[in-house]
């Protein structure tokens, strides 16, 4: 499942390289994005899916034995607590793929994201 030299063209593409059970599971990070986000562009940076509001808004990627989830470091250290349970360092988060992914909590974030990505644009005008 190492996908890290390959070239993605789109998040479709990215989702199609990894096993079915993988793909699930990247797919309901992205119906979640899309559903608290609706005004985020899709993207592929750094190699992985990215959603775009306003700069980057958050990305997220699979790997051999969890999924990455990045929502900037204000994403983990206003969610510290909650994230408290996942190895997680200043912009990053991983959630095994033994264990149940935290939907509920991703939601949670990108609605942070979205507010705090609103909030800048705002701030900057």
């Amino acid at each position: 499942m190492n996908t890290s030299n390959r070239k993605f063209k789109s998040i479709d593409e990215y989702i199609q390289s990894f096993p079915p059970a993988v793909q699930k599971i990247l797919e309901q990070l992205r119906t979640i994005i899309h559903e608290k986000a609706p005004g985020a562009v899709e993207a592929i940076s750094y190699g992985m899916p990215t959603f775009k509001l306003n700069g980057n808004l958050v990305h997220f990627a699979a790997f051999e034995h969890h999924i990455g989830f990045y929502p900037t470091a204000s994403g983990i250290e206003a969610f510290e607590k909650d994230l408290a349970p996942y190895k997680h360092a200043k912009g990053s988060v991983q959630f095994p793929l033994d264990k149940p992914i935290p939907y509920d909590l991703v939601k949670r974030i990108v609605q942070f994201r979205v507010k705090e990505s609103i909030g800048d644009v705002k701030k900057r005008k």
